[in-house]
């Protein structure tokens, strides 16, 4: 049976490759962090059918968080599908 032997240079080079391999995944995670997509208000408007003022009620309510900056505001995609979901009903009633 052959016997490795590791040298110290084999363990520097193991760990270079980990470190590059880490730096990586976390480059990754911060490209997806960034890839968040956002609407603005009349997106949302339009994907919910509701008018500005029941969109500035969900706002004060809570049922929508968003960004302001300066004057636009955001929301975030994913939020807004997460709520269609999320209040999804089906329906009960058998046709006939």
């Amino acid at each position: 049976m052959p016997v490795n032997i590791l040298t110290t240079e084999d363990l520097k080079e193991f760990k270079k490759e980990l470190l590059e391999e880490i730096r990586e995944i976390l480059n990754e995670d911060k490209a997806q962090v960034i890839k968040k997509e956002w609407l603005k208000s009349s997106q949302v408007m339009d994907i919910l059918n509701i008018s500005p003022g029941t969109l500035q009620r969900f706002r004060q309510n809570g049922t929508l968080s968003f960004t302001k900056i300066g004057g636009l505001i955001f929301y975030e995609a994913g939020q807004i599908e997460k709520i269609l979901t999320d209040n999804h009903v089906k329906n009960t009633k058998r046709k006939r």
